[in-house]
């Protein structure tokens, strides 16, 4: 019978640990390649219901939008656009409704490019802005102050838009655009939003993507 010396047996011995050893790092691979692509497979997951979710919400959001643009304002008032005018004069104007949503106007706009106003506006450079697509908020000394400030928020980030105060108007809160107009509740009225999705750069502009900078600035 063969008898094992003692370098034979440390050989198997070396050879069983590098065998042993070998499969530890089968093993350790297979996991760590296992828990990449479930990392991965995670990743993508997570990143397709983002996708889907943010695509949901643009529709959701387009879908309201809609909505908005579709549905009457309530209590809003219109204006026969065919019968305000748009000549550019130089003199005073005498409007039939205040603040005014159309008319005649003097031939420099208010800038209204989410400017907000501490002081009155002329009234004919402000007819002017709404000639370019722009909806303008008013206030009187009735108007909550927090809602004068939320509402100055809303301009202040949004294009095509300014506010300023009217101290002799009916409504506390009045937001208009060209041949149209409504008084709010607040700044918290839905009719705001609503109002502003439909008519800021809305189809009733005579003159959609005109200035609404580089025209006459007031006092902010």
């Amino acid at each position: 019978m063969a008898t094992r010396t003692p370098d034979t047996s440390r050989q198997a011995r070396i050879a069983e640990m590098r065998r042993a050893e070998r499969a530890r790092e089968r093993r350790n691979k297979i996991m760590a390649i296992t828990a990449t692509v479930a990392v991965v497979v995670g990743l993508v997951g997570f990143g397709t219901y983002v996708l889907l979710d943010q695509k949901q919400q643009e529709k959701d959001r387009a879908r309201a939008a809609e909505t908005a643009r579709t549905t009457p304002v309530k209590d809003e008032q219109t204006w026969d656009a065919s019968k305000l005018g748009r000549n550019h004069v130089e003199t005073p104007v005498s409007y039939e409704m205040k603040p005014p949503v159309g008319g005649d106007h003097n031939p420099r706009w208010m800038n209204c490019n989410g400017d907000v106003y501490k002081n009155p506006v002329p009234e004919v450079n402000a007819v002017h802005s709404l000639e370019h697509g722009a909806v303008w908020v008013t206030y009187s000394d009735k108007a909550n102050k927090a809602d004068v400030d939320k509402l100055a928020e809303k301009v202040a980030k949004t294009p095509y838009t300014l506010m300023s105060p009217v101290k002799d108007q009916a409504g506390a809160i009045m937001l208009s655009a060209w041949g149209k107009q409504v008084t709010v509740e607040g700044a918290a009225d839905p009719r705001v939003d609503q109002f502003f999705t439909k008519y800021v750069q809305g189809p009733q502009t005579p003159e959609p993507g005109a200035a609404c900078t580089m025209g006459l600035a007031g006092d902010k």
